[in-house]
């Protein structure tokens, strides 16, 4: 008889990746779940749910992605200032233009990442830049073609 036993990855035995995604005229949340997939490890045969087992995900050129429709107009990112009636909100296209574009990649991603500590350590796994540098050059980042994944990925 064939013994099968699911074998759990301990912390110490993970192999971390580097990936670099150019986030150019990509959709927002078909990236955003790709990018969720490799924070977590789900895309290794080794995944363990308790466990980072993720890679590493430098995003570049994210003040670039773009969304289908009329979402970027009508979309609205609501907050709270912490003061009686301080609900606030900004649509998606003002926020890309803004001072901090790579906030809306971060929270697409945050959204589809598990809540918790280790949501928390996986998230600092995430590296968002809105132009086309990093500085991460030094870990060897491979490239991740996301546009050549599936054409519904890339708008126009």
């Amino acid at each position: 008889m064939l013994s099968t036993q699911t074998r759990s990855v301990k912390p110490a035995e993970v192999q971390k990746n580097w990936w670099v995604i150019d986030a150019e005229g990509l959709v927002l949340g078909r990236l955003a779940s790709i990018i969720a997939n490799r924070l977590r490890g789900k895309h290794k045969a080794t995944f363990t749910p308790h466990v980072d087992c993720g890679d590493h995900v430098v995003v570049v050129n994210a003040d670039k992605v773009r969304m289908t429709g009329n979402k970027a107009q009508q979309s609205v990112f609501y907050y709270h200032t912490g003061f009686p009636g301080g609900i606030k909100g900004q649509t998606i296209r003002s926020r890309l233009d803004g001072r901090f574009p790579t906030r809306v990649v971060e929270k697409a991603v945050e959204r589809m990442i598990t809540r918790g500590p280790l949501g928390r350590q996986q998230m600092k796994n995430l590296h968002v830049y809105a132009g086309g540098e990093h500085p991460h050059a030094g870990q060897g980042p491979q490239a991740l073609d996301v546009a050549a994944m599936n054409r519904k990925n890339k708008v126009g």
